[in-house]
């Protein structure tokens, strides 16, 4: 089939060329559009922290987006006169700005909680119209009007100042990354090709697929959330995964164009290396697909966007690309830079050879050597970013610390508690069993106080709270009404629990785990939010469905493999070894960015834990991804042992054919998804990092050392496959190689 497609791609090069030209020149507009229309942020699910904020929202208004300004000075207390006057000459601007409910500060509402113990800090709240989107929208053009009063230091800072500044550092990154990876991306190819012509074609098919593919994630984004994020692992991913392919068909085409006519040429390279590009491609996206079955943002936005651009990557080098090598033929070769060498290196044989006579040893040593890679992650702390997902300078990131250090994380992060009951909350059972259950949090040590409509006053007891809300209507005191009205409706209220500890802390974590425990027992229907529920639920969403993402991953790719390689038990040691592989990327990740290892070198400061999607998006992305040069090599294995019969002979042979050009393939992924180190943003240096370590292991360690290693020690075991799996054997449809 894929020798009568590189027939049809030679006698339609023209149109084919054409249509892709159209498409690409078409999409650039739509590609131009798409950094305006994605999302920042990682998404919500159906949790019960979200059902709790929604609930909150809808029965009290509680704002949806909010903007915290932070105010410090150096000398004059909050409370002076002249604090507040430079406090309100900042705010002003914002206080009859579109998009602006209301600003609230500890002098116009008489909060003195807003003022911190240092006496010096204060901050401000600026409630939002509409809802987070809109607000991310806007955040930019109020943050402009903000006022900053000399002597006094100010800072935006809160969840939509922190997305809106992650979707500008995202961009940096996108640009940046963009800049530096396609001259040294070029670089690479010269050297692998020692010529101009053939090391651009594959850089043409990279930029064609990532424009393309970033026109379809636009359109999208049109109709349904797209994170940030989605933008640069769509142009990296997709220049590194469209230039290998077509690294690896224009290679073959050099080969098979020195021995055959023009027309056999193409035909045979889109078929030989065109099945290994088939399903090579084919293992990317089915690990990419994983991410589809998570119900955030985050995760479905990769999985689309990566999918995309690997489709694309793979129809451009089986269409487009033999197109343009029909046209080019023998002037593929042409502006040599570097002198043209074979494609054959005996060296690379010379290696399997030596691996081949010494297995058993080399299993061992890299199988130790790997695992010992991947040791740190059995010291794996799971988190989720907040503001320390944004570089060390930025404003949303330092306001929040100062804000922190001086109020508490705590402070600024309380579990909210709703407790709702049909038949009323002032009910005198309903009222006293929440009594109960707030005294009781209230003596927890983990806690620094619990405000709720039964903790207004100390010196008011169980049954005093009972009385008094038996008509709410003669209730003397205005505090106490006033706090009614906030926190209570007939069939709601909330109560909120400050922890002593941050919101990331085990002690929080466990007191969240108490209040959910311990409100039914009380015979309360209570849900939880805030920082630590929305984190926890998260969290606990995530890794629910990972093991069945995981199983989903590596059994569809097992049958990929099973069918191109026609074996039981080559796929199988494949998902193996590519487990190793990600165990050690997983072990680098806790080593370096959890326990903050080379934090001087890649310019960024541990925050104590594994952000949480990064292990997950790492094993979607890395399953497939990774398993591509195993794929070419095992494709030409297979290739010379069904010509020769000899297992040892065709490993040798395999890693001989395919040791220059693999090591090129892998050295520009590297390259590239190494340009994510330079990244602004943790998440996507931690990728980075992650992938382009796993790269460099599987192409050396796993594919020099391993593969030879095992494959030597199965024999012919490796091959081995039920009759209805083997199939009859059908020759070629082209003739053998003679001279062009």
């Amino acid at each position: 089939m894929l020798y009568r497609l590189g027939l049809l791609a030679v006698r339609w090069r023209w149109p084919l060329l054409g249509i892709w030209a159209a498409l690409f020149l078409a999409a650039l507009p739509f590609a131009y559009s798409a950094p305006h229309l994605v999302k920042p942020g990682f998404g919500r699910a159906d949790t019960e922290s979200e059902r709790a904020l929604t609930l909150l929202q809808e029965r009290f208004g509680a704002p949806i987006a909010s903007l915290t300004v932070v105010f410090r000075h150096p000398t004059v207390p909050a409370t002076d006169p002249r604090f507040i006057a430079l406090q309100e000459q900042a705010l002003a601007p914002l206080r009859d700005a579109p998009g602006v409910r209301r600003v609230i500060t500890h002098y116009t509402d008489a909060n003195p909680r807003m003022v911190a113990p240092d006496g010096h800090t204060a901050y401000a709240l600026v409630l939002l119209e509409g809802g987070i989107d809109e607000a991310v929208a806007t955040y930019h053009r109020l943050h402009a009007r903000l006022q900053r009063p000399p002597d006094m230091e100010v800072w935006v800072t809160g969840g939509i100042a922190i997305f809106g500044n992650l979707g500008r550092a995202a961009a940096r990154d996108l640009r940046r990354a963009e800049a530096i990876t396609f001259p040294i991306v070029l670089a690479a190819l010269v050297v692998v090709f020692g010529g101009l012509v053939a090391a651009a074609l594959p850089l043409l098919i990279g930029g064609m697929s990532v424009g393309v593919a970033l026109a379809l994630l636009s359109c999208i984004a049109r109709a349904t959330d797209v994170s940030t994020f989605a933008l640069n692992i769509v142009t990296v991913l997709g220049l590194g995964m469209a230039v290998d392919y077509a690294l690896l068909v224009v290679s073959r085409f050099r080969e098979e164009i020195a021995r055959r006519p023009l027309q056999e040429a193409v035909a045979t390279a889109v078929d030989r290396a065109g099945r290994a590009l088939l399903f090579s491609g084919l293992t990317t996206v089915v690990g990419m697909s994983g991410l589809l079955l998570f119900p955030f943002m985050l995760q479905r936005s990769i999985g689309i966007g990566g999918m995309l651009v690997v489709g694309i990557g793979m129809a451009a080098a089986l269409t487009a690309l033999p197109a343009l090598l029909t046209t080019l033929g023998r002037r593929v070769n042409a502006l040599s830079i570097l002198p043209l060498r074979e494609v054959q290196e005996t060296w690379w044989r010379h290696i399997a050879m030596v691996v081949m006579r010494h297995s058993l040893l080399v299993i061992v040593v890299v199988g130790v050597f790997l695992v010992a890679l991947g040791l740190p992650f059995l010291r794996v702390r799971i988190g989720a970013p907040w503001a320390s997902i944004l570089p060390p300078g930025d404003e949303a990131r330092r306001g929040w610390e100062v804000l922190s250090q001086a109020f508490g994380e705590g402070e600024l992060t309380p579990i909210v508690v709703t407790v709702q009951d049909p038949q009323g909350v002032l009910r005198p059972e309903t009222l006293g069993r929440l009594y109960d259950f707030v005294h009781t949090l209230a003596q927890d040590p983990r806690v620094g106080r619990v405000e709720s409509i039964v903790s207004l006053d100390p010196r008011l007891t169980r049954d005093d709270y009972i009385q008094m809300y038996a008509a709410p209507e003669a209730i003397p005191f205005p505090a106490v009404r006033a706090a009614l009205d906030a926190m209570a409706r007939p069939d709601v209220t909330y109560l909120r629990v400050f922890s002593r500890h941050p919101p990331l802390a085990e002690e929080s974590k466990d007191l969240l785990r108490r209040i959910r425990q311990e409100g039914p027992l009380y015979g309360l229907q209570v849900m939880a939010t805030g920082a630590t529920a929305d984190i926890t639920d998260t969290i606990a969403t995530m890794y629910g469905l990972f093991p069945w993402v995981a199983l989903y991953i590596g059994g569809a790719i097992y049958l990929c493999l099973l069918f191109l390689l026609r074996s039981v038990v080559l796929p199988l040691k494949a998902v193996v070894m590519n487990a190793l592989s990600i165990l050690a990327s997983y072990g680098a990740l806790v080593f370096i960015f959890q326990e903050g290892h080379l934090e001087g070198l890649l310019r960024f400061q541990a925050t104590g834990y594994t952000e949480a999607a990064t292990p997950i998006l790492l094993f979607c992305i890395l399953y497939g991804l990774s398993m591509d040069y195993e794929v070419f090599l095992l494709a030409r294995i297979k290739e010379a042992y069904e010509e020769t019969g000899d297992n040892t002979r065709s490993v040798g042979v395999g890693l001989e054919k395919t040791g220059r050009i693999v090591t090129g393939a892998a050295a520009v992924l590297f390259l590239v998804t190494g340009s994510f180190v330079i990244s602004e943003v943790l998440l996507l240096k931690a990728l980075g990092v992650g992938i382009a370590l796993a790269v460099l292991l599987d192409t050396t360690v796993v594919r020099a050392l391993l593969v030879p290693a095992t494959m030597r020690v199965l024999g012919q075991w490796n091959w081995w496959a039920p009759r209805w799996l083997r199939g009859k054997a059908r020759p070629p449809l082209y003739p053998p190689p003679t001279p062009a």
